[in-house]
């Protein structure tokens, strides 16, 4: 298998997985307690509550083909695979558990334990998503469309939205699930972001050494990584000293650490968090 085929497995495999956990929090936490955060399954849970001959499920694989339908109309083949396929697994594995795991009540009776559950879920598999391009449509399939034919500030458009979906909720459901709605969707918006931020989380050394080549050769043979080596002068002891800075994976990170301190005790190590590097060597799914 080639490296262009790995990497499209793999993919495929995130996109399986981040939907997976998303289906998790929707069907067996957010759909049973009617909590309505916004997207396709806030539409759904208020839909059904009004139309209950359909189900949740049902009503969001009938809003996610209608909604891609309409992507593939206005923006054509460009649309992409991956919206495409997270859209209608999501929809279908929510279809397939009404019929194999129906849920006639919540799992528990703490509303507030599963709102936790219902909201972070989900976020983590849009997160999981988001890191590779992907999404999970609904409505991201408006956005893309508003984006392509109008000046609209979409953020704020799909902000406004899921604010006026989850109002519904109140109204459909009583204010007591409108407030854990309304708290859900101030959590969602929260944890993507911080789950994003700790997906792209590397760590920063600066390395202050008298002695930098075998913290060099094992930066490079063992980490394969590279560094960079900049001349200092200690101000107290006015001797000469090698920084060395280089930007690794927490878990190589633990590695580096160790035998710079098994080799060098009296090195001097700065180690801080960076969520974005932009150069050789690095991505946004590194």
């Amino acid at each position: 298998m080639n490296a262009k085929a790995k990497e499209h497995l793999s993919e495929m495999l995130k996109m399986t997985l981040g939907t997976l956990i998303m289906v998790v929090g929707i069907y067996f936490f957010k759909f049973p307690n009617n909590f309505s955060t916004g997207g396709v399954s806030g539409i759904s849970v208020i839909s059904a509550h009004y139309f209950p001959s359909i189900s949740p499920g049902t009503f969001s694989l009938l809003i996610n083909v209608a909604l891609l339908a309409l992507g593939y109309a206005f923006i054509g083949p460009s649309f992409g695979y991956k919206t495409a396929y997270v859209s209608l697994l999501q929809s279908g594995l929510i279809w397939i558990l009404e019929h194999i795991f129906p849920m006639a009540a919540p799992m528990t009776d703490q509303p507030m334990l599963e709102l936790v559950f219902a909201v972070s879920l989900p976020a983590i598999g849009s997160a999981i998503l988001f890191n590779i391009g992907a999404s999970s449509g609904g409505t991201d399939i408006v956005a893309m469309i508003l984006r392509k034919y109008s000046s609209l500030n979409i953020g704020r458009a799909l902000l406004l939205s899921d604010c006026i979906i989850t109002v519904m909720a109140c109204v459909a459901f009583g204010m007591k699930t409108g407030l854990y709605s309304i708290l859900g969707l101030v959590m969602k918006s929260l944890l993507v972001d911080m789950v994003l931020e700790n997906i792209h989380i590397h760590k920063c050394f600066h390395i202050i050494t008298s002695n930098p080549q075998p913290i060099e050769e094992f930066i490079m043979t063992k980490l394969n990584r590279s560094a960079t080596r900049v001349r200092g002068l200690g101000i107290y002891s006015h001797e000469e000293k090698a920084i060395l800075l280089t930007v690794v994976s927490r878990r190589q990170a633990v590695e580096l650490r160790k035998y710079i301190r098994a080799i060098e005790p009296s090195a001097f190590l700065l180690i801080t968090n960076t969520g974005e590097i932009i150069g050789k060597g690095f991505s946004m799914t590194d």
